[in-house]
């Protein structure tokens, strides 16, 4: 996403507050001293994890579209599900040797791409964010990306709403899950939901059974739907016992959710309120019939498009509009970024969510 534009001065970054519920936003300019030559019909790449999720399958797609669309060409790839990083780092190389001027990357593990980032800078071109940070690496230009810390606080929210209205008085029984420890997303997401439920935890309103409320005790390696469902079939056999119901269950993504539904039915639970994330079609008609309670609507394709219309601005010498915001800090800096906003569903909005997704919208008209 770089082609030949003037590009040299670093662009002023306007401070912006913590986005943790009303945040102050800023409108300002280029990540720090980004300086490349893009123009259309250059070459983008994006280089997108394994395909473990519908979210990264329909990415490819996205992607192809918006950068023709725009008038550059695509060199999207993805890693294999074994070895993933190795597999990604290299793509990223091979990118960089092939002259792509923009590197967009959905990161495998955010940690262990500094390398590659850095290269990628030193060549010229710029480095773009997707959908996770790329962590402790001052060779981040953007971020692109949905508000995070947003999605936990909804998705919180939605379990407090769902327990109050399906299970009766509190305190509920609940369990945490979390995503990820290699995806930089999936602590946002979690310190995001705690921001909320901490203090309804603290008055005894939601009882964590197990005593896991802790980050490393409650995520899920790989984001893998089988390690979710052995965790919570340990969960259900250590302390759902002798008539202990679980209520509910704090769940990052719809992927999970239905891993940790197969768990609680096979132990004979009664449905607990779950929540989501990523809107997947297998997902909607449980949300529809009451199985789970809510999801988050993030769509890719506005994603990926965000992304092209940074580049495009770049390359038509435009200087592109974005926030920084300290739950984008990297480690090594606060990320310039596009943030978009996520879309809580319920049954009771989710034809209107769905409205311009064809395929969602006719999930959920089917009830």
């Amino acid at each position: 996403m770089r082609k030949k534009i003037m590009a040299g001065a670093s662009v002023a970054l306007i401070a912006g507050l913590a986005l943790s519920g009303c945040s102050a936003r800023g409108n300002s300019g280029s990540g720090d001293d980004a300086a490349a030559s893009i123009k259309k019909g250059d070459t983008i790449g994006v280089a997108l994890p394994a395909k473990t999720s519908q979210n990264w399958v329909l990415a490819g797609a996205a992607f192809k579209k918006s950068i023709e669309d725009a008038g550059f060409k695509a060199d999207i790839q993805y890693a294999a599900a074994t070895g993933t990083v190795s597999d990604q780092q290299g793509q990223i190389s091979g990118m960089v040797t092939k002259g792509d001027k923009a590197v967009i990357i959905g990161a495998a593990d955010g940690s262990q791409l500094g390398t590659q980032v850095k290269a990628a800078k030193n060549s010229g071109a710029v480095v773009i964010a997707w959908d996770r940070n790329i962590l402790n690496t001052k060779n981040v230009d953007y971020y692109v990306a949905f508000n995070n810390y947003k999605v936990g606080q909804l998705q919180a929210n939605a379990l407090l709403d769902g327990l109050k209205a399906q299970k009766g008085d509190a305190p509920y029984n609940v369990e945490l899950f979390a995503g990820s420890p290699d995806d930089a997303n999936a602590t946002v997401f979690f310190n995001g939901a705690m921001s909320v439920l901490k203090p309804k935890i603290a008055d005894g309103t939601i009882k964590v059974v197990s005593g896991e409320t802790e980050f490393g005790k409650v995520n899920t390696q790989g984001w893998l739907a089988q390690n979710a469902q052995s965790r919570m079939t340990d969960l259900l056999t250590h302390y759902y016992t002798g008539g202990t119901q679980i209520q509910g269950v704090l769940s990052p993504n719809d992927t999970l959710a239905r891993a940790i539904l197969t768990a609680t039915k096979a132990a004979g639970q009664p449905n607990p309120v779950i929540t989501g994330q990523d809107s997947e079609t297998a997902s909607i008609p449980l949300i529809m019939n009451g199985t789970q309670y809510s999801t988050i609507y993030k769509d890719t394709t506005k994603e990926a498009q965000a992304a092209i219309d940074l580049v495009s601005d770049l390359a038509d010498g435009k200087t592109p509009k974005t926030t920084k915001d300290k739950q984008n800090d990297n480690g090594v800096k606060v990320v310039p970024a596009v943030e978009l906003t996520p879309v809580l569903v319920t049954k009771e909005n989710a034809v209107e969510a769905y409205q311009g997704n064809d395929t969602l919208e006719e999930l959920a008209k089917q009830g």
